[in-house]
């Protein structure tokens, strides 16, 4: 690996302490929060402004120094770890929420402000940040993944969410993407390119994200069903029905005893459920739920608990939201291998039917969580980082990725290629893969930015 020891101290002398080779801050950057092997950066440095990446990129981009941007750390598919060395660039110091536009429903932000912290900021304003991916991860490492979680189904995604970028360049231009028109047909949509980028492209300075107005009403519940293919086919029916569900997320039974063992409030039937929650009027949220109860008896559902008290949502959602370590609590010690899977809501069913069929095939332990409202699923596949399991995990992955493509589907419909699915990339996207890797080198000619992610370049 390359000796980037004269490029650190060049951006020490520029600036200062906010460049740290301390070994525990080398060691808190060199993983995420998949599988994969550690390796630390050379330095990790915290910028404070625009400028401050821009003297870290020229810099950079002199000494063909690699760049990797990090947010929090809460990723899953390897997108932070320094694979070839380099200088990660944190921005947890760039944590400024700049304007709240309330009359226009945005706000513009720095990309270490987290999403909980915008929410927060936006408390007294009637309005909402909506991008829930669970973690309270920041919003440049959500739009850097096209992150979206347990509302997009009403809301939609990080793709939809942001409206304009600021971005710095390889060569230390800054770019302005995107304006804060709710639309526009001026040109290429660079905003959409850079967003799901991974920070292969250039490093977002400011984002310019959508917000929506809070509900009148909010319901929440819970619903025992006899199976997942009940549970499933509900699901099915109410999205082809068009019922506005706000969340509508499906938990198996193995999930269900995680949940239950590692939330001691928590005592839910084992057996398949879904969490669901109603936004609007008290009149249509009234409406929303008959419709959805309908369905649900013909599916095979039962025992319907409500949340409609904001600490028993938040507990709820809690609950959901600590599923990846609960399920892993079912194994101490054990490493969590995640898939990704999204299909069209047609084919969810058939999917998450043979997704069953090999897990119990392969013989290993994997629960199934998913935002199934809009066909995305989950197993954690719970593994005692040994090279067998490491390769039976694999096999298994793979299966699922191969069954997931066959369906018309996506290896990774929210937690982004990184390292781990960019094996998929190609037999995913045929042609255009190699059409994403031009885009690369057109951006990033030295190949500084987050190299060995997502593309592969010569």
């Amino acid at each position: 690996m390359t000796d980037f020891n004269s490029t650190v101290v060049a951006l020490k002398d520029a600036l200062g302490d906010k460049v740290s080779t301390g070994v525990s801050v080398l060691d808190l950057h060199a993983s995420d929060e998949a599988h994969f092997k550690p390796a630390r950066p050379d330095a990790v440095i915290f910028p404070e402004s625009t400028d401050d990446v821009v003297n870290i990129v020229k810099r950079c981009a002199a000494d063909q120094c690699p760049i990797i941007p990090y947010g929090v750390g809460t990723s899953l598919e390897g997108h932070i770890i320094p694979v070839r060395g380099g200088v990660t660039v944190d921005t947890s110091r760039m944590n400024r929420v700049l304007q709240v536009n309330s009359d226009d429903m945005d706000a513009v932000v720095q990309p270490g402000v987290t999403r909980k912290q915008l929410n927060e900021a936006l408390k007294t304003t009637g309005l909402m940040f909506t991008v829930d991916p669970g973690a309270d991860a920041t919003i440049g490492g959500m739009a850097a993944t096209r992150a979206s979680g347990t509302n997009a189904v009403r809301y939609g995604t990080m793709r939809e969410n942001v409206m304009a970028l600021e971005v710095v360049l390889a060569d230390g231009r800054v770019i302005r993407t995107g304006t804060r028109a709710r639309k526009s047909s001026a040109g290429y949509d660079l905003t959409r390119l850079f967003v799901g980028s991974e920070g292969t492209l250039g490093l977002m300075t400011e984002l310019t994200v959508r917000l929506f107005g809070q509900p009148e009403m909010i319901a929440a519940a819970t619903c025992r069903f006899d199976s997942v293919e009940g549970a499933v086919n509900t699901v099915i029916q109410a999205i082809q029905l068009g019922i506005p569900l706000a969340r509508i997320e499906l938990i198996d039974t193995l999930s269900i005893r995680a949940l239950n063992a590692y939330n001691e409030d928590m005592n839910l039937t084992e057996a398949p459920h879904l969490f669901l929650e109603f936004h609007g009027t008290e009149n249509g949220v009234a409406e929303q739920i008959e419709l959805f109860k309908e369905l649900s008896n013909d599916g095979g559902g039962h025992e319907f608990q409500w949340a409609t008290k904001n600490e028993d949502r938040t507990a709820l959602w809690r609950a959901r939201h600590d599923a990846y370590f609960a399920t892993k609590a079912l194994r101490p010690g054990c490493e969590g291998y995640v898939t990704d899977s999204c299909v069209p809501i047609s084919q969810l069913a058939e999917c998450i039917k043979e997704t069953e069929k090999a897990v119990k095939k392969s013989g290993l332990t994997a629960p199934l969580i998913g935002h199934v409202g809009d066909g995305n699923f989950h197993l954690a596949i719970l593994i005692d980082g040994s090279p067998k399991e490491l390769a039976q995990a694999k096999a298994l992955a793979n299966d699922i990725s191969s069954l997931t493509l066959s369906l018309g589907g996506t290896v990774t419909g929210e937690h982004g290629v990184g390292i781990g699915k960019r094996p998929y990339m190609l037999e995913e996207h045929g042609d255009a893969y190699s059409v994403m890797g031009d885009l690369k080198k057109t951006f990033d000619p030295l190949n500084i930015f987050n190299p060995g992610k997502l593309v592969s370049v010569n």
